[in-house]
């Protein structure tokens, strides 16, 4: 058991080049539109310490997002930027914004702090490349005091084109683009202005610049050889129809990989869709499209939404934690050699939960039919976390053979000294109520008696997720056929 621009019009010739590709075009992730296919052995090691490229990676490495960049150079109508909300968790917040020196000096108190911590990232409140010497003299900062720190880069797309050459020298291997559309009738109902060489454009005009500049950046970064993640928010009755299309564009442009968030939408956060009462959308509505596009490329699904200041694993936020008042007093005690050792043990442990996970496979005669457990665990890919101390579920499918990661479903942790109990088992049983089972170390007798009335049995044990689940799977169906 494991412990431990001259701009033209897309709705012409230009757009005739972007257009969704019919062919088989692969990207530097060897993806097709008939079917996805394993990341090759290069790609592998580049993505094999980032969490958000890589979903093994999510659940043993930390990251790190400096808030320098407070500028934006256009208006999503899901955006309120909140520079001292240590409240909010979601895109654009931050308790403060840094200089780039008290940036790399956070870094580095945070490396040595969570040494599993491999990456820096740049992603705001606002657009890195709208606050573009803030954001390079960070990473210059980084890359000289700590190299193996990887360097990650958040953006629109609207002004990359013109720092792509800079994003190169500075060895930026990780490029996120938030791309929503690829058609900007579509586009008009979700960005109301871009402001592009110091002219604000309105409604459609504005754009379709963006759209011209989103494409351009696509392509730049596939003839540099970085990896491009597109994170695309899924609005229902605006785009969840039309991301199949932002799939396949973005795909025949060579993404690497496609996250395809929920909208967050709530009148307390002062965006213009939350106070107007647009909705998100259900987790049964995300995972369908997700679905949809997952044949053609890469899908990520274990995005967090997070903040603009986040700190370690995803999942979890140690951002308050690492204020200014506190981080500036720390003496940073990075020191490679520790790092190089903890990385280590951290592949050993990837590598006996591999092992396990191959052991139990080999048991398996055929698939079955899919089901949904949910899993309350702390990370490192073990189901190691009370149910009553679980503040998200993680949701594997599973059929006897595969046990494949699909989302994770926040929720309020139950235990709370009894006040509020019932209303929370409540809606931790709404939230979870499409899956067969919950997996979880400890899991307390009344719990474990709501949860069958509601048709979710209750699974306890201490191991490597995909063991466990494939456990649970081989009792859940021998149970359901009456063996």
């Amino acid at each position: 058991m494991l412990q431990s621009t001259g701009l033209t019009n897309p709705d012409s010739s230009a757009a005739k080049t972007t257009a969704p590709s019919t062919s088989k075009t692969s990207g530097p992730c060897g993806c097709n539109s008939s079917a996805p296919q394993s990341v090759p052995q290069n790609i592998q090691e580049r993505i094999a310490k980032h969490p958000c490229y890589s979903e093994d990676a999510h659940h043993h490495y930390a990251r790190l997002h400096v808030a320098v960049a407070p500028a934006c150079n256009i208006q999503c109508n899901y955006c309120n930027r909140k520079y001292d909300c240590a409240n909010e968790s979601r895109p654009g917040v931050v308790s403060e914004v840094l200089t780039p020196e008290e940036a790399a000096h956070k870094a580095l108190v945070i490396a040595g702090k969570i040494p599993q911590m491999t990456v820096l990232g740049i992603a705001g409140p606002g657009d890195p490349l709208a606050n573009p010497k803030q954001t390079f003299r960070t990473f210059e900062l980084v890359a000289e005091q700590a190299p193996d720190i990887k360097l990650c880069l958040s953006s629109n797309g609207l002004m990359l084109p013109e720092y792509i050459d800079k994003i190169k020298e500075l060895k930026i291997d990780h490029v996120t683009l938030t791309i929503n559309m690829v058609d900007p009738k579509i586009g008009e109902k979700i960005y109301p202005w871009v402001r592009y060489n110091r002219k604000r454009y309105k409604g459609i005009e504005g754009v379709r610049i963006l759209y011209e500049k989103q494409m351009e950046s696509l392509d730049a970064l596939r003839e540099a050889d970085i990896l491009c993640k597109v994170n695309s928010v899924m609005i229902p009755g605006i785009n969840d129809k039309h991301l199949a299309e932002v799939n396949e564009v973005i795909r025949s442009k060579g993404a690497f990989l496609h996250n395809i968030m929920p909208l967050i939408s709530a009148p307390e956060h002062g965006t213009h869709f939350g106070l107007t009462g647009q909705r998100g959308p259900s987790p049964k509505e995300l995972k369908m499209v997700q679905d949809n596009c997952s044949g053609n490329m890469k899908m990520m699904r274990h995005c967090r939404q997070c903040r603009a200041d986040a700190v370690g694993l995803l999942g979890e936020d140690r951002s308050q934690e690492f204020t200014k008042d506190k981080f500036l007093e720390m003496t940073p005690e990075y020191d490679l050699a520790t790092r190089q050792e903890v990385h280590k043990d951290i592949e050993k442990f990837t590598a006996e939960v591999k092992a396990a996970k191959a052991a139990k496979a080999a048991e398996v005669v055929k698939k079955g039919p899919k089901i949904l457990v949910a899993v309350a665990t702390k990370g490192n890919r073990l189901v190691n976390q009370h149910f009553g101390h679980a503040k998200e579920f993680q949701i594997f499918e599973v059929d006897g053979v595969d046990v494949n990661f699909v989302a994770h479903r926040k929720v309020d942790h139950y235990c709370q000294t009894g006040y509020g109990e019932k209303a929370t088992l409540e809606h931790i049983i709404k939230t979870i109520a499409d899956c067969k089972g919950v997996l979880a170390a400890k899991i307390g007798l009344c719990p474990q008696e709501e949860l069958r009335k509601a048709g979710l049995e209750p699974f306890e044990a201490y191991d490597v997720i995909d063991k466990v689940a494939l456990d649970f799977y081989e009792q859940f169906t021998n149970e359901s056929i009456g063996i």
